[in-house]
């Protein structure tokens, strides 16, 4: 049980700081500082409404008046003179443990129970969703007009603490944003997912369930804390905090409408997934392999002769019919598929969901396979396994396959039984069939996109020895140790190949490039540089140098600026950038070159990862 609730803690952590929860994080932090504001110049209201500390005869922090009888008084009519009223302290801001626990509660409880509840009211597959999106809506509307905030907290009317009654609006925006939570998925949150979708929730499950959403709250807390500490602490926004709830109150609107039309997905996608080398080491470790087993049964467990990207093609068994499927599309009449009618041809068997971001990020390399190799004998299946209940619903899955361009056969596995059958843990997953029906080579999660597609033409060759194969739409993996250098990340845990001043963490520091030249696959910094876990900062005189080989080089970057790039010390172009991170070309060579690249970065700007082609 303990080593559950590790894995269960530790997965919580990973998804808390992953790309996936970006659209929640502005909310959480702004909810953390908005709380019910006074103008300065009028008295402050204790609890109960009344006036404090601006004169009158009302006594602090619920007091009653002195012609009351209480211990302030005297019996029987007596005319007493009120004592000074003491100076009502402050209620302490709870806001951001309200809304963290209303997110916690709503998430893990709906997780487990959703299903059950809409299949027993016969309700809506996503209606859960439009409750958040509605209460999102209401929430920011109270922010903006206070009438309707008393109103939203009129529910908590009755409770006895006068502080829960005052944070019962940050309380139900966090059961609404536990209703729009739609983390990155791995194994532990798939194990939840799937026992809640089936009405099997054990103790263990409970016990997976509560750890993983403690371990989500508490990188969510933080930030909310971090809300509430620079609204306490930063006089600009004391004077203006009705200003500033009227505009987290717009922002809760923007976020309804931008999840409601998928909006925020496009960000996603531009982000790289910096979390999913850890999640795989902690949630698909043996460890958490032996605790989360008892999703699977004995069928089928010859997959277990494959490895995660195995590095040649193995025998891992016939390959599981696709069974329990709810329905098709992308086929003619939208008739089903039988696996054993693409006997001759390679297949490969795609594991997704419309809404997972890590799905959306690999659908392109999907797309560029199918129309690359189709006429050579590749067959494309798409198993949409939902996370959630409202990516049951076949009209959602049809418009977010169409607006990705997921053109290929479509099997809606609402019951995951086709999951089971393939032992599958990840989202996405892409398992590859041989012409002879056997499986031969499965990838979990995003990344080594060239592996697979090396496999998919090896099989090709194998079921047609005289098949004429297109060039690679990528590189093979033999070719990029030698032709490319490797992504590069710009985080002060995960960066590689830098030189010179040794990095400080999270606070600017002034450095300087080494002297002489830099070596092959080697970076760099001058100037000043904010060095953070997610991206490097640029402050004054901020430049980079990295000695790279490639076509090309590209560097996510936000914020607004300009970034002059140089190539072995010529200015080749200047870069104009603005708004969220989003992919800068840097170079573009015919061929692969070695060059010194010099990056002249205006102060402001955040730069991510560098990657190369």
């Amino acid at each position: 049980m303990v080593t559950l609730i590790l894995i269960g803690l530790l997965g919580g952590l990973i998804t808390a700081v992953s790309p996936c929860i970006l659209p929640v994080l502005p909310v959480v932090f702004l909810a953390g500082g908005t709380g019910r504001g006074e103008d300065p110049g009028k008295p402050a209201r204790s609890p109960g409404g009344t006036e404090v500390g601006g004169g009158g005869g009302a006594a602090g922090d619920g007091g009653r008046a002195a012609d009351e009888r209480g211990s302030g008084g005297t019996a029987d009519g007596a005319v007493a003179t009120a004592p000074p009223a003491a100076p009502a302290r402050v209620p302490r801001n709870r806001r951001p443990y309200a809304v963290v626990a209303g997110l916690v509660v709503s998430f893990a409880f709906f997780t487990l129970l959703g299903v059950t509840i809409i299949s027993a009211l016969g309700l809506p597959q996503d209606i859960l969703r439009y409750v958040g999106l509605g209460l999102l809506v209401l929430i920011g509307l109270g922010l903006i007009f206070p009438p309707v905030e008393r109103l939203l907290e009129k529910p908590f009317a009755r409770l006895p603490q006068r502080q829960v009654n005052k944070e019962g609006g940050a309380f139900a925006l966090g059961l609404g944003l536990g209703l729009l939570y739609v983390p990155c998925a791995g194994p532990v949150l798939a194990a939840i997912t799937i026992a809640g979708a089936r009405g099997e929730i054990s103790s263990d499950i409970v016990v997976l369930t509560l750890s993983f959403a403690v371990g989500t709250a508490v990188p969510l807390l933080v930030f909310a804390l971090a809300g509430r500490r620079v609204a306490e602490r930063v006089a600009a926004f004391r004077r203006r905090a009705r200003g500033l709830r009227i505009a987290a109150g717009c922002l809760m609107i923007v976020l309804a409408v931008g999840l409601a039309l998928d909006v925020t997905a496009a960000i996603q996608r531009s982000l790289p997934d910096y979390t999913s080398g850890v999640q795989k080491k902690i949630e698909d470790s043996d460890a958490a392999r032996q605790q989360l087993s008892g999703l699977y049964d004995n069928s089928n467990k010859e997959l277990s002769r494959c490895e995660d990207g195995a590095d040649e093609l193995r025998s891992c068994g016939k390959a599981p019919a696709l069974e329990g499927i709810d329905s098709w599309f992308n086929t003619p009449g939208d008739r089903p598929v039988d696996l054993k009618s693409l006997r001759g041809k390679v297949t490969l068997v795609d594991f997704w969901t419309y809404s997972c971001i890590n799905c959306q990020r690999a659908v392109p390399h999907l797309r560029d396979w199918e129309r690359a190799y189709r006429d050579a004998g590749l067959r494309i299946i798409g198993v949409h396994s939902p996370e959630f209940a409202f990516e049951k619903k076949r009209s959602n899955v049809v418009a977010g396959a169409e607006k990705l361009g997921v053109d290929w056969p479509v099997a809606l596995d609402n019951d995951l039984t086709t999951w089971d059958n393939y032992r599958n843990r990840f989202w996405p997953a892409k398992y590859l069939i041989d012409a002879e029906g056997t499986v031969r080579y499965f990838k979990f999660g995003e990344g080594e996109y060239d592996k697979t597609e090396k496999m998919i033409r090896e099989l090709l060759r194998q079921a047609d020895p005289t098949v004429t194969l297109p060039e690679p739409t990528g590189r093979a993996m033999d070719d990029l140790a030698a032709d490319r250098t490797p992504e590069t990340y710009l985080s002060n845990l995960r960066i590689r190949g830098y030189v010179g001043t040794p990095l400080v963490d999270d606070r600017p520091t002034a450095y300087r490039f080494p002297k002489g030249s830099l070596p092959l696959n080697k970076l760099s910094l001058d100037g000043t540089w904010t060095a953070g876990y997610e991206q490097f900062t640029a402050g004054k005189d901020a430049k980079l140098a990295f000695t790279y080989r490639a076509k090309n080089a590209n560097l996510v970057l936000a914020g607004t600026g300009k970034v002059t790039v140089l190539v072995n010390g010529e200015a080749t172009k200047t870069i104009s950038v603005t708004g969220s991170p989003t992919l800068y070309r840097l170079t573009d060579d015919k061929d692969a070159r070695t060059a010194r690249l010099e990056l002249r970065v205006d102060e402001g700007l955040q730069a991510y990862v560098f990657t190369f082609g």
